[in-house]
């Protein structure tokens, strides 16, 4: 079942891509030269209505495939055996669109938990 939202809007702030919705809203954090509807990896800062702050970094499955990829060959992580990062969260399709999509539906399921972490409010 999708969760059911509606992008409010969307804006830039420098590196800073923010999509507002019905139900949360995300900052994303892109990098130079990447496009908001093919993004497969970045940071991302999600709010809820209650005012809780969540963080995690998300990739695609087929970042994840590249990184392994990648690693195999420099040695990094076991040669590219295994995947670990901290706060991380692994979709299946890239774009803020998609991204939005999945952490709504975390959010619809009350799964944001362990994955992304939430901030406390001493960080802000």
């Amino acid at each position: 079942m999708s969760a059911t939202f509606a992008v409010t809007s969307e804006d830039w702030d420098g590196p800073f891509h923010r999509v507002r919705t019905s139900v949360l809203d995300v900052t994303f954090v892109i990098g130079g030269g990447e496009r908001p509807e093919t993004v497969e990896n970045v940071e991302a800062e999600v709010r809820l209505p209650d005012g809780s702050r969540w963080s995690a970094t998300i990739f695609t499955v087929a970042e994840v495939q590249c990184l392994l990829t990648r690693w195999a060959g420099t040695g990094k992580y076991g040669r590219g055996s295994y995947f670990c990062y901290s706060d991380s969260l692994i979709v299946r399709d890239p774009g803020v669109t998609g991204l939005t999509r999945a952490l709504a539906e975390l959010h619809r399921n009350d799964e944001l938990r362990p994955a992304p972490h939430r901030l406390d409010e001493a960080d802000e």
